[in-house]
């Protein structure tokens, strides 16, 4: 894509009502802007970065079995009134002109199991693993943090349905593992460690995927023996110590929580009357499980983590390009040979941003390209082309390096 096409615009100064860092950066590099507390709206270039991570999350579910499909935002009152969440303070609840009461969807147990129990009647019928990346909508009172506590936000949850409760046990470990792999593709391994934390009206525990940093709204008590963590909220209950190996040499840690696994049991399939008749012919009741991430969230933590004092700097795999060319002269020769390696790249199905403003300063170009944190960066001059070569950069180092222009679709191969 050439920069020049780009409707939205850098700023040069960090909006003045953001005080966390993801708002800062990706408001100011506009990858997001801010229509209210709670509420943004995607720029094209957080947009691709958007749906990068959403690939990367349908991909980890198909894996693990899961059937995608998209359910409603509008809610009736009745299918709420039955498990007795409909007076939850989270949901937003609206009337039509004719008096019938609606919520807006913050989550979809309510939707989700008795859509499924019209397809489910025989233990063949299970196990059954669906999820959906959909608008979510919470009267969330803390709005803050940019684009990780928000108002509207979107999300991915999947929902697992099973004849027992050992079935339900095996999905859920495979699920945890498919949660470090999403994490991890997302650049954020090393950060990221499961965290136990309270399992609600579900179940005694649930599990939270923490990724530790400076800057984060959530606590947890990280055990180094074990790598487990373990939420404030529960820590007293487990006699502040490790769950897992009993340790109690834990490390207090800010952190941001990326993603919740909840065993919800049989506590919606009882309120719908979900059941199924297993190979003796005898009714049996199902066993749900629920796996969230929210998209923005985890968009907004790869930001805070991920950056310097240049700005932000994108893992290759959610970028919203891979390579940053950036002509930083206006010769006939300086644009020909930058046109041509933009096509170059193009054809080798390189994603390249190309900063086609001839209008822009040197300085400005590069400047900007670190805010915007494009993994790699290639610039073309007067100088380099002297010896047919460009200068690359990956954002993040400071070491440069000159490659001959007959070498770059070799050197792009390795990455």
């Amino acid at each position: 894509m050439k920069q020049s096409q780009l409707l939205f615009k850098a700023q040069r100064e960090a909006p003045k009502d953001e005080k966390s860092v993801n708002a800062k950066l990706l408001v100011r590099a506009a990858f997001v802007d801010k229509l209210m507390a709670g509420v943004y709206s995607y720029l094209p270039l957080g947009f691709l970065v958007l749906k990068k991570i959403e690939n990367i999350i349908r991909e980890e579910m198909v894996k693990v079995g899961g059937q995608e499909l998209l359910l409603p935002a509008l809610h009736p009152k009745e299918n709420w009134a039955k498990t007795g969440r409909w007076q939850t303070e989270e949901m937003f609840k609206l009337k039509s002109r004719g008096g019938k009461d609606y919520g807006l969807g913050w989550t979809h147990e309510e939707i989700i199991t008795p859509l499924v129990k019209k397809f489910v009647s025989s233990h063949k019928d299970l196990p059954l693993f669906v999820f959906q990346i959909q608008n979510k909508f919470r009267d969330e009172l803390r709005a803050k943090s940019g684009i990780l506590r928000g108002i509207e936000f979107i999300m991915k949850d999947l929902y697992s349905f099973h004849k027992d409760e050992k079935d339900l046990s095996d999905y859920y470990e495979k699920v945890k593992s498919a949660y470090f792999k999403i994490f991890a593709r997302c650049g954020l391994k090393k950060e990221t460690f499961l965290t136990l934390a309270g399992g609600g009206t579900f179940s005694k525990y649930s599990h939270e995927f923490q990724a530790v940093t400076p800057y984060g709204e959530d606590l947890i008590y990280l055990c180094r023996n074990c790598s487990l963590a373990i939420n404030k909220e529960i820590i007293e209950g487990e006699g502040n110590a490790c769950f897992k190996c009993k340790s109690k040499n834990l490390e207090q840690k800010k952190a941001i929580e990326l993603g919740n696994i909840f065993k919800l049991n049989d506590r919606f399939s009882k309120a719908f009357d979900f059941y199924f008749k297993d190979v003796k012919g005898q009714k049996k009741i199902v066993f749900m499980g629920c796996y969230g991430i929210g998209l923005g969230r985890l968009m907004g933590a790869i930001a805070e983590i991920n950056n310097d004092k240049n700005g932000i700097i994108w893992p290759k795999e959610v970028a919203p390009f891979l390579v940053h060319l950036i002509p930083i002269e206006a010769s006939k020769k300086v644009i020909k040979a930058a046109d041509n390696l933009y096509d170059d790249l193009q054809n080798q199905g390189i994603e390249v941003l190309y900063d086609d403003r001839y209008g822009k300063g040197a300085g400005e170009k590069l400047v900007e390209a670190d805010l915007l944190g494009i993994p790699y960066r290639m610039v073309v001059s007067e100088k380099t082309l002297k010896q047919n070569s460009i200068e690359f950069k990956e954002r993040g180092t400071e070491k440069m390096r000159l490659i001959k222009i007959s070498n770059v679709k070799v050197q792009m191969s390795k990455l």
